[in-house]
């Protein structure tokens, strides 16, 4: 998957974590078109959603979906023991449903977090009006997750407005509104001492009482230093002489 594709669908699965609650590992249905399609272009399913949904994924399907591919006939067998590997969900139907009417474990409002990987068009046009469904099909061999519906859009911004007092939540969503934290403002730094200029300490000098009681001092020791040079002299010149 190329960087800008996978970048626009960790985007798209952050909306559905942040607004409407979805979280890893995602719960994927997938319908019986999806797993004959798999079987026939040998693909990963497990490993294609975990890429396409950027995070970790349960595969799921119903009993209606095994079922219709039961009615195939041996020829779909392979798919048969595909969808058995799967985690099954009870659709508490009497009948087996046809996959067209998919809908109907999903709900008005998706209160299970189900990713829908389906084949179907007409299916698809029909989860299209149902917000908060991700939405996984096949095209040309490569797996699309499409961009949010208009009814996703809008329950997000319904969401994300604040609950008034006379306002009843009617989805789900509704209940836990987005509040965003508050912003920090930055604020001037100071100079960074390491790179600041030391200040300059001024040297302090004693006071002399007697200015003429040092020229003395120094005169002094001019005085005793030549005579210690002429002591030097004297002796060296007795030690030659002897």
């Amino acid at each position: 998957m190329r960087q800008k594709r996978a970048k626009t669908y960790r985007k798209l699965m952050s909306l559905y974590c942040l607004s409407f609650g979805f979280r890893q590992p995602y719960q994927v249905l997938v319908d019986s078109d999806m797993c004959r399609l798999a079987v026939a272009a040998k693909t990963d399913l497990q490993q294609q959603m975990s890429i396409v949904l950027q995070g970790s994924v349960k595969l799921m399907i119903t009993q209606c979906c095994i079922h219709e591919l039961y009615l195939q006939g041996k020829s779909q067998q392979t798919a048969v023991d595909l969808a058995k590997s799967f985690e099954r969900r009870k659709c508490n139907h009497r009948e087996a449903i046809l996959g067209e009417d998919f809908d109907v474990s999903v709900g008005d409002s998706n209160k299970h977090r189900y990713v829908i990987a389906t084949q179907s068009k007409t299916l698809r046009i029909k989860l299209r009006l149902i917000p908060a469904v991700p939405i996984v099909h096949i095209n040309r061999a490569v797996m699309i997750l499409e961009p949010p519906n208009d009814a996703t859009l809008k329950a997000k911004q319904q969401a994300c407005l604040p609950l008034r007092p006379g306002h009843a939540a009617t989805n789900s969503w509704e209940l836990t509104p987005l509040v965003e934290p508050p912003r920090r403002r930055r604020t001037p730094k100071g100079p960074n001492p390491l790179s600041m200029k030391k200040k300059a300490v001024p040297r302090t000098r004693q006071p002399i009482s007697n200015p003429h009681a040092s020229d003395k001092a120094l005169n002094a020791d001019a005085v005793t230093g030549q005579k210690r040079k002429s002591t030097e002299v004297e002796e060296d010149g007795k030690v030659a002489a002897s």
